[in-house]
């Protein structure tokens, strides 16, 4: 059997990774590896008192994740193609937000030491857009808790993530304005989308794709 494609779609929360997994799902009958939606017991008093839990509360998450990716491991060759709408190396960004000093050194210890066994894709296709066009997707999809979002929030957890893949060199990387492309309800666009994937996965870009993204240098990083 030949091995298994892995495929990351990342992207700000609303952007439509997830849309994404599931239209190569339908259309390439690929596995989904989607972000977990177990309840974390520690989230609720996390909101009451996020000092005090911030640890446990992201604890949870990596574990969670961590299992997730060792049940990728021992299954990726049963499938041809498998995607999945976050990297695992993407928890940290969140855990920069909510843990400092001893805390975040030794969540850096577990994340690095659980990390060594994650599974590296084939490419990460980061999906970007204008922050007004997510805000008016996660208005649209109507998600109680994250309506309380800010343009904020989205603008600093993009200099995060655009900070994580200037370090990050286990896979090639392409950035995708999806400002003007809706694959949720345009078969043109998915059928354009499913092309410059394709054109990747064959190594085989189409002439009109994203080049694969470099590493940004101090000029760029002063002027973001």
């Amino acid at each position: 059997m030949a091995p298994s494609r892995f495929i990351v779609i990342e992207g700000l929360i609303g952007v439509g990774k997830t849309s994404l997994c599931r239209l190569l799902q339908s259309q390439w009958n690929a596995r989904l590896v989607l972000e977990p939606v177990e309840h974390n017991p520690f989230l609720a008093q996390f909101y009451d008192d996020r000092p005090r839990y911030a640890f446990p509360t992201q604890m949870f998450y990596l574990a969670t994740r961590f299992s997730q990716q060792q049940e990728l491991r021992q299954n990726e060759l049963f499938h041809p193609l498998v995607v999945s709408d976050y990297l695992f190396e993407k928890d940290r960004l969140f855990a920069e937000e909510t843990l400092t000093g001893d805390e975040l050194a030794l969540y850096d210890r577990f994340a690095n030491l659980l990390g060594e066994s994650a599974t590296h894709p084939d490419f990460i296709l980061f999906l970007e857009s204008e922050i007004s066009t997510i805000l008016s997707r996660i208005r649209k999809r109507s998600i109680a808790s994250e309506q309380v979002i800010e343009a904020g929030y989205l603008e600093s957890l993009r200099e995060r993530y655009y900070a994580l893949w200037d370090r990050y060199n286990h896979a090639p990387i392409y950035v995708l304005d999806t400002t003007y492309i809706d694959y949720t309800q345009s078969l043109t666009d998915q059928r354009f989308i499913l092309n410059l994937i394709q054109g990747w996965l064959d190594h085989a870009p189409l002439p009109n794709a994203p080049p694969r993204y470099q590493r940004r240098g101090p000029e760029q990083l002063q002027l973001i």
